[in-house]
């Protein structure tokens, strides 16, 4: 997962034009030759406001110019109507827009149907359509490919950004990398001022690779492109970034001026879900500092916006964090109600393995808390998101990504399950357990049995592969037992899910808690397949 929810996903411009002009000015304005119209000049003024970081002005008169009779007006006040709601987060009300917009544009053309289709990709990709996201910008890109047209190297520039951000949205940091470079030589080309949105791809596509000191040099670079260019909402951004990078790596007291300057911006602006994300990450230093009290306030604030922009996800990652809080003082039963509501908006989307993360946090705040009368339940939940998280593994196009799944996820979930039912008693399912090395996962059961540590949820949770679609299936992938599969994934081979394992007596080894975890979670955990233990 990358520095935010939208991490370095720069935004080619909010505006009808993502190459950063007037919205609709250059382009409309052409086809039209109406630029002098009081409609015009009404965008015009949209612009204005935008650039002084007024969105919901912005907004306000963009909605004003949707009534104009003059089609090009009409078509570029949605569009940029439609920019300014996904950058205030309410990317639901953006989407419909766009669409209006679209079947309003001729296919051929070739100035004002790629901005469209640009802005229309931003929005899926914070509705979470990465695919639809990805077929928008291949079609502005092919549109953008048949013309001659020199002035549109900007918006050109643009395309690469967002196909950037989608490259990172799935983990694919070398194509990330590849795309942010080629941005990034785009823009010095045709557009300087836009310099720093791939020098902000680049930051984050390093920081994840591990690269962290080059990525805060490139974060570095992209504040001063900003400055240089006036973009007070493009810094501002960077700045919240480059915070998060730093509570990642641990260094918090450097996180806290960027994180005090973009938050300043970001709730002057009105722009919600930005707020939302400083917010958080405001709880998370709280919560770092054993401030409980601050914690919960920033959380319970981060909430708020994100509600108001209807981002659902990132509302349901601050149920899990304010549940988190409350666990830590006393009040586990208010925490569960906050995991139950986490849970059903997850469930509601197909989500399965995030599903399965809530379900992982869940037992080990029923273990921390340590209530006899709450073990058999937290067993059960522990084992059965062990079994699907451990599973999620095999899923991952590569073997870097499936160790660090099985490092920071799967194995730290199989070491609850596994402590769980040893302070459960439950000789049996420790059996069990062992005998099928929690499909995969090898126990130490020295530190698997010590005394568990009150948990602290990371600022991220790695991004699982893409749901829905990301279900296990047996074609195709080399079929191997579980010892050489545990090889094979981590050199990145493509195998099979583990197979079930078929115990002395003849029982399937941990076969209830795998059918319990197959019917949570909508989705096989095991393959078909059985082997003797």
């Amino acid at each position: 997962m990358t520095p935010t929810s939208d991490p370095g996903a720069a935004k080619p411009g909010a505006l009808g034009g993502p190459d950063g002009t007037a919205p609709g000015l250059p382009t409309g304005a052409a086809e039209s030759g109406t630029a002098a119209t009081a409609g015009w000049e009404l965008l015009a003024t949209g612009a204005a406001a935008h650039a002084r970081g007024d969105v919901t002005e912005a907004l306000r008169i963009f909605r004003e110019a949707v009534s104009s009779p003059d089609e090009s007006i009409h078509r570029a006040a949605l569009i940029n109507a439609a920019s300014m709601h996904d950058e205030l987060g309410d990317h639901a009300a953006a989407l419909p827009l766009l669409r209006e917009a679209l079947t309003l544009l001729p296919a051929d053309a070739v100035r004002m149907r790629p901005h469209a289709l640009i802005n229309l990709s931003q929005v899926q990709q914070h509705l979470g359509d990465l695919d639809d996201a990805q077929n928008s910008l291949e079609e502005a890109r092919a549109l953008l490919a048949g013309s001659t047209d020199t002035d549109l190297g900007r918006v050109r520039v643009a395309c690469l950004l967002s196909l950037t951000a989608v490259a990172i949205h799935r983990d694919h940091w070398a194509r990330a990398l590849e795309l942010a470079t080629e941005s990034l030589d785009a823009a010095v080309r045709f557009a300087p001022e836009l310099a720093g949105h791939p020098l902000l791809n680049l930051a984050a596509a390093h920081f994840e690779t591990g690269r962290t000191d080059l990525a805060l040099d490139f974060a570095a670079q992209a504040g001063a492109a900003f400055t240089a260019a006036a973009d007070s909402n493009a810094r501002a951004e960077t700045d919240q970034n480059t915070a998060i990078m730093l509570a990642r790596m641990g260094r918090l007291a450097e996180a806290a001026e960027p994180l005090r300057r973009s938050q300043e911006y970001f709730e002057r602006a009105g722009l919600a879900h930005r707020a939302g994300i400083g917010a958080k990450l405001r709880g998370f230093l709280a919560e770092r500092a054993d401030r409980p009290a601050d914690a919960e306030a920033a959380y319970r604030q981060a909430l708020a916006r994100f509600e108001d922009s209807g981002a659902v996800l990132d509302a349901a990652e601050a149920r899990v964090r304010l549940a988190t809080v409350a666990a830590r003082t006393g009040r586990l039963p208010a925490a569960e109600t906050l995991l139950e509501e986490a849970f059903s908006v997850c469930a509601e989307r197909d989500m399965t393995t995030r599903c399965a993360q809530i379900d992982y946090w869940h037992a080990a705040l029923i273990e921390a808390a340590g209530d006899p009368a709450l073990l058999a339940r937290g067993t059960d939940l522990a084992v059965i998101a062990a079994l699907a998280l451990d599973a999620v593994r095999f899923t991952f196009p590569d073997g870097t990504q499936r160790a660090r799944w099985n490092d920071e996820i799967a194995d730290p979930a199989a070491r609850i399950a596994f402590r769980l039912a040893y302070a459960s008693g439950n000789g049996r399912l420790i059996a069990e357990l062992i005998e099928t090395r929690c499909a995969g996962t090898t126990i130490d059961l020295d530190r698997s049995t010590g005394t568990a540590v009150p948990p602290t949820l990371p600022l991220t949770w790695i991004d699982p592969p893409e749901e829905p679609g990301g279900a296990l299936t047996a074609g195709g992938p080399v079929e191997l037992g579980v010892a050489l599969a545990e090889v094979a994934a981590a050199a990145g081979l493509a195998v099979a899910p583990p197979p079930r394992i078929a115990l002395p007596d003849g029982r399937i080894a941990l076969a209830e808690h795998l059918a319990a975890a197959e019917q949570r979670y909508g989705r096989p955990v095991r393959d078909s397949r059985v082997v003797r233990a």
